[in-house]
This record gives structure tokens, C-alpha cells and sequence, in this order.
């Protein structure tokens, strides 16, 4: 659970709030949310170009040490930035919320720290230990198998390919990267990239429409949620680029009882598969920021779950975005619809969806982080060369977890 306030303080005293993971949209609509709030909002990022950086709804950026590769640098310079500028609420955005996890303790006599255990983060953000915990529950999930090394993988894929179609993904992935779907050509990783340590999953494959939530809690109880569509896609199975609100009472009831069994606090997302028959299944959780936090703008009321929970579990109040709500990455949304043309059904949905869709980038009176996404793009590309990365892997390769322990 989150540690409260200290004790001469008060929730609604909070003024200040340092944001996490600088890089992301989802930081960006968010700084923008609390600036309108009212809040003085401050961002700590360890890519020297990102997208709040020329926000102004930001008081200050702060470039600081890696969170992956100078865990204890990086955890000593958001002690410092926390008493400097006097941060009341400290919020990870990204995978740095398992090393600030790591040192929360010794941040939280300065400031509230929205964050829970790093041993409940790692059961969530582990893909097996996810699918374990949910089942436990007799929660609705796919069959899925833990695979320790390249030749477990051979003797296993043997057996399940007579038993159906199968997906093969790191148990520390994001944003899809590496997933191996049915059909694609399927080599075992060499025992660099799987091991004990560094385990698989090979999970039943479900065929239906993929849906995403996104909700606040607090001590297992929900404040905030949405479920939403995010059917445009960088790739065929690549990070989402379009997200729109839907009534869903089967994801709700889904993650409500999830929360409530765990009694978790802070932001958590989770991926969904819905069949023919409009039953759910979940196949991974994010105990983090995710997109869902696009379709709450301006954000008056998510911030009150964000930084006032406990008087919305007291009035039993949940925060839900506007019906119909959307938005959208205009820029990779572009390249989406190119991958449309030629296709008059597919062109014309994709055209029904960019219509009318706000933009989490551009702002009219903040118009400076829209321009600053070419320099994100092209030091992630630099990176990437570098270290032989896909641009999506660079854009995460200094914040990213993979079970690391302090």
C-alpha cells in the first residue's frame, strides 16, 4: 500500500508535483492536467530530449543519471530535486516506477510517493507471475507456460503446436516488443536472451477485439477507469497510437475485483482480449502510467483521483472520461493510415477515427513539444544504431526493468 502524507501534512496541501519519465505522452497530458489544476509541475528525465521539455505547463525539467544503469545516482538526484524545489507528490510515469520502488523509502520522509511495493510491482509486471496471481483469483486468463531455456523452448514448442496457436513473448517486454505470434517463424532466443533469469512465456493465443484499461486505486479500491479501443497499431502488434473510451462491464468488473483482491494502489492498466462471445481475458498488466490517461482531458477530475483518492473512496465516487471520448499520436496515426490505402473498408474507418480526434502532442497554446518529437525519434534512431536496438526498444533503454533487484 502507499504510504500517506506525513503526518503535519494534508492531501489537499499539495502544491508541487515532480512527474517521472519525461519522454512519455502520457507525462505530457498529464503535466498538462495538473498545470490546469492548478498544480506547479516539475519533470525529472534521464533523455536529455523529450517531450515536456519545452512544455509549458512545466515549471523545470531536470536531466538525471539513468534509472536502469545508475539506480542509486539517479534514486540521490530526486532526493535532491525533491527538497530543492520542495515536491510535495512524486509520480512515476514510466518503468522508472520499479527503481523509484527501489528507494521509496528514503524519498518519502521529503514527499507522498505514488508508488507500491517493488515486490507487488514485479508479481504484475512479470507476464507468468501476472497470469498465476489472476488464476489464483479464478480470474479469466489465458493457459500459459514458463519456458527457462532454449531447450525447454524446443521440447515445449513440440507439444504445444499439436495443442493449438500459440504467442511467445520475454516475461519483461513492453510495447510488444519481440512477441512472436502464430505463424511467424519461430527460433528459439539464444541462451543469452532466455534463461531462468531471464524467462519466456508461450501463452495460448485468443483470437477477438484487444482492449486496454486504465484506472487509479487506492488501498483496492478504484477512483479513476477506463476501457478503451486502440485497434491502430505501430506495426500489426506494436505500441497503440488511438484510443477512444468504451462502456465495458466485463473489463470493470474484471479489474475491480483484481484491484480489490490485491488491494493495490496507484495507476495500473491491463491488456485485454474479448471473444466472440464477449468474454473477457486478461493477458498482461502495466503497474504503471498507460494511454488510458489520453481520454480524461483536461483532467479536472482524474487529478482528483491522483492526488485526493481517499475523499473519493469516502464519497464512493469513480472517475470515468466523457462517452465517446478519444485521442490520438497524430504522427504515428499517419503512418497507420498509410498502411490503410488500398483497402476502401479499412481507409474509411481509419478516416472515421482521425476525424474529430485530438491530438495528445499539439496544443494550441503549448505547440513547442510537437515540434520537439523529431529530435525524441531521432536520438532514439542514434541509440538504436548503436546498440543494435529496434527504435522502439531504444526509446525505453534506459528506464526499462527486467527484474533487476537492489
Amino acid at each position: 500500500m502507499i504510504t500517506r502524507l506525513r503526518e503535519s501534512d494534508d492531501a489537499a496541501a499539495i502544491r508541487s508535483v515532480l512527474l517521472t519519465g519525461g519522454r512519455a505522452p502520457v507525462t505530457l497530458d498529464l503535466a498538462r492536467m495538473l498545470r490546469r489544476a492548478g498544480y506547479r509541475v516539475y519533470v525529472a528525465e534521464s533523455a536529455s530530449r523529450h517531450l515536456c521539455r519545452l512544455s509549458g505547463a512545466v515549471e523545470q525539467c531536470y536531466v538525471v543519471p539513468s534509472p536502469r544503469h545508475e539506480t542509486a545516482a539517479y534514486l540521490s538526484e530526486l532526493e535532491r530535486i525533491i527538497q530543492a524545489s520542495q515536491i510535495d507528490l512524486l509520480i512515476p510515469m514510466c518503468e522508472e516506477v520499479f527503481y523509484i520502488a527501489q528507494g521509496a523509502e528514503s524519498l518519502r520522509p521529503y514527499c507522498h510517493v505514488l508508488v507500491s511495493p517493488l515486490e507487488q510491482l514485479h508479481k504484475l509486471h512479470h507476464k507468468f507471475h501476472f497470469i498465476e496471481l489472476a488464476q489464483s483469483m479464478g480470474l479469466a486468463v489465458p493457459d500459459t507456460r514458463l519456458i527457462t531455456s532454449r531447450e525447454e523452448w524446443i521440447q515445449t514448442q513440440s507439444v504445444l503446436e499439436t495443442e493449438g496457436k500459440w504467442v511467445w513473448k520475454p516475461v519483461y517486454s513492453r510495447f510488444a516488443a519481440r512477441v512472436r505470434m502464430p505463424g511467424s517463424r519461430n527460433v528459439p532466443p539464444d541462451e543469452a536472451e532466455i534463461s531462468s533469469a531471464l524467462p519466456w512465456v508461450a501463452q495460448a493465443y485468443v483470437s477477438g477485439r484487444a482492449l486496454c484499461t486504465y484506472s487509479v486505486a487506492h488501498e483496492g479500491n478504484m477512483v479513476a477507469h477506463t476501457t478503451y479501443d486502440n485497434r491502430y497499431r505501430t506495426g500489426s502488434v506494436g505500441a497503440s497510437v488511438y484510443f477512444e473510451h468504451v462502456e465495458h462491464e466485463g473489463t470493470y468488473d474484471w479489474v475491480q475485483q483484481f484491484v480489490e483482491a490485491t488491494e493495490f494502489s496507484g495507476q495500473i492498466g491491463f491488456d485485454f482480449i474479448e471473444g466472440p462471445e464477449g468474454r473477457v481475458v486478461a493477458i498482461e498488466c502495466n503497474p504503471r502510467a498507460t494511454s488510458g490517461i489520453h481520454l480524461f482531458y483536461p483532467g479536472d477530475e482524474l487529478m482528483r483521483a491522483i492526488v485526493t483518492p481517499e475523499a473519493l473512496v469516502k464519497e464512493g465516487i469513480l472517475i470515468t472520461p466523457k462517452q465517446h471520448s478519444k485521442a490520438m499520436l497524430m504522427l504515428p496515426m499517419l503512418g497507420s493510415g498509410l498502411q490503410q490505402i488500398g483497402r476502401p473498408d479499412q481507409w474509411r474507418a481509419w478516416m472515421t477515427a482521425w476525424r474529430g480526434t485530438r491530438d495528445v502532442v499539439h496544443l494550441q497554446n503549448d505547440r513547442r513539444p510537437m515540434l520537439e518529437q523529431a529530435a525524441v525519434v531521432l536520438s532514439a534512431w542514434r541509440l538504436a544504431r548503436k546498440y543494435k536496438l529496434s527504435l522502439t526498444e531504444a526509446l525505453t533503454h534506459d528506464i526499462e526493468w527486467n527484474g533487476e533487484q537492489p
